[in-house]
């Protein structure tokens, strides 16, 4: 599919967002889906599914290469549209970790950024994605028991498989709102900035390494990484194994290999 078939994709599944919004920045080769719902960015029941088109319209998209999840005005966002919830039909919650799980399956990098709140399924969006930054002043919760609930979209097993059990009993059973620095100790942080001045220039730099890298390999990575929770570490060294042949026969491979012996920085074409 060309790009201009896949601008008339966009436009037509972009179509009607629910307190959503998107770019595609070509020249920087970056896709950004923004939570845009004033003041504090609710994501809600529809938005849910739209999330999981949008990603997946970005994964095909070859205008992109990696994407960003982000809120906007400065407030990533306070969670799910809470007063929403009784209005939904009898076993339509069931299924809601597929959608968020939307930056899981995505093939391109995806990176999260949070700034003053990362609640509910905010932070349950923010723990399917590869890379996490926040302010120092950003505080990540699983709420949801303080409604008599538990989280509904993956935080109890993402959380709880990054953390460790004792975390996320801590953070799920007091319903405690956990400091980004904190939270970077836990692992469930990859970078914490001082402001949203420094962690916009943080982004800058990871996406422009990103942007530089192979994008198969990256792709292989994320794979490999993904089957990390659920094989044994013989079926893990089995999974990497087989990818890291799979690489060999690549032309980025090839071009990674002569440009280390040209002692110059590599070119890499996605082949």
């Amino acid at each position: 599919m060309t790009t201009k078939d896949y601008g008339a994709q966009r436009a037509s599944i972009f179509k009607d967002l629910d307190g959503l919004s998107y770019e595609v920045d070509t020249k920087r080769k970056v896709g950004t889906l923004w939570l845009d719902r004033a003041p504090l960015n609710v994501v809600s029941y529809r938005g849910r599914f739209q999330i999981n088109a949008i990603i997946e319209a970005f994964g095909q998209d070859p205008d992109v290469r990696v994407v960003v999840i982000r809120g906007k005005n400065g407030i990533y966002t306070s969670g799910g549209d809470v007063k929403a919830f009784p209005q939904i039909e009898l076993d339509g919650m069931s299924h809601l970790a597929w959608n968020i799980a939307a930056p899981e399956r995505c093939p391109k990098p995806v990176i999260c950024v949070m700034e003053k709140y990362a609640m509910g399924v905010g932070l349950e969006l923010a723990m399917a994605c590869d890379i996490r930054i926040a302010t120092k002043e950003t505080l990540l919760a699983l709420p949801e028991v303080t409604l008599g609930q538990i989280p509904g979209s993956g935080g109890s097993q993402r959380v709880a498989r990054i953390a460790g059990l004792t975390r996320a009993a801590d953070m799920m059973m007091l319903g405690r709102r956990i400091p980004a620095p904190e939270a970077h100790t836990w692992g469930l942080v990859t970078r914490v900035a001082d402001d949203s001045a420094a962690l916009d220039k943080v982004l800058d730099e990871m996406i422009g390494t990103l942007t530089k890298m192979s994008a198969m390999a990256l792709k292989t990575i994320k794979r490999v990484l993904n089957t990390t929770y659920d094989s044994s570490l013989n079926v893990g060294f089995e999974v990497e194994g087989h990818a890291y042949e799979k690489l060999r026969e690549t032309g980025d491979y090839k071009e990674g290999i002569a440009a280390f012996t040209d002692k110059r920085t590599p070119n890499f074409s996605g082949a």
